[in-house]
């Protein structure tokens, strides 16, 4: 569970809410037609804008946004450095078992392929290849939600207008103009919040998580063909380490010296 997510949206509600308190009846901000132009009208567009495919799968990753368990890069070095040391003493075909037992499907693919005695280009082509269309999949859902980050605040000053337009041609009845004007200005309200509150901060959560994964991703496959070159363990992990940061590195050596201290 990613506590800052749903303490940056409860947090931004909050202040919403408390300075429309502190000025204003809450009851005041609700209005049934804005609603319906601005977050009817922005989710009919982006319907529009994308595949329902697409649509879906952008949908099911806000989960991510809120709910998500980010693989332990020391337990993936951890891992490729016991399966190098397989390899060193019993040879590359010896790894097929504990690639059995190995959870990550990526890692496990990569290993496979190795024990089948495929090409190292080849091995780094079929992995690089899986690792573009992860990446193209993960821009593919944040474009959905900065189509509709960008879509809000449009719809938005479309129901101001509706609201101008409607206020204009009732002048003559002075009991129109405030319920003309209150939906031409909440209709804006509504728009930058959808963009502003939600789809960016969505967008940039999911953008973080896909660098993440894809980071660990690299980490697996320069492990994997390191192991199929027949290099040290030694340096497979010192190799491995340079792609993380320092803090991270830190706390590999922290943890690698209390374990050595326990034998």
């Amino acid at each position: 569970m990613d506590i800052a997510s749903f303490a940056g949206l409860g947090l931004g509600l909050f202040c919403i809410v408390f300075s429309i308190l502190g000025s204003g009846n809450l009851m005041g901000y609700i209005d049934f037609d804005s609603v319906i132009i601005t977050f009817g009208g922005t989710f009919a567009a982006v319907v529009f804008a994308f595949p329902f495919d697409s649509l879906m799968e952008a949908m099911k990753s806000v989960k991510y946004v809120f709910i998500y368990k980010q693989k332990d890069s020391d337990d993936i070095i951890k891992s490729i450095i016991d399966l190098a040391n397989i390899a060193r003493k019993e040879g590359l075909l010896a790894l097929e078992e504990a690639a059995m037992q190995l959870k990550d499907e990526f890692l496990q693919k990569g290993i496979m392929l190795i024990v089948d005695g495929t090409d190292p280009e080849l091995v780094r082509n079929i992995l690089e290849t899986e690792l573009a269309f992860i990446e193209d999949r993960h821009k593919g859902n944040q474009s959905v939600f900065e189509t509709m980050g960008a879509l809000g605040p449009g719809f938005g000053m479309i129901g101001t207008l509706i609201g101008l337009i409607n206020m204009l041609a009732n002048l003559k009845d002075p009991s129109s103009v405030g319920p003309n004007m209150a939906v031409a200005i909440v209709t804006t309200f509504y728009g930058s919040m959808i963009a502003n509150l939600f789809c960016t901060p969505v967008t940039n959560k999911l953008k973080i998580r896909s660098s993440q994964e894809i980071l660990i991703k690299e980490v697996m496959l320069e492990g994997m063909l390191s192991i199929q070159a027949g290099e040290n363990p030694r340096i497979i992990e010192e190799k491995l380490k340079a792609f993380l940061s320092p803090r991270i590195r830190k706390n590999l050596k922290d943890t690698k010296e209390q374990n050595e201290g326990v034998e």
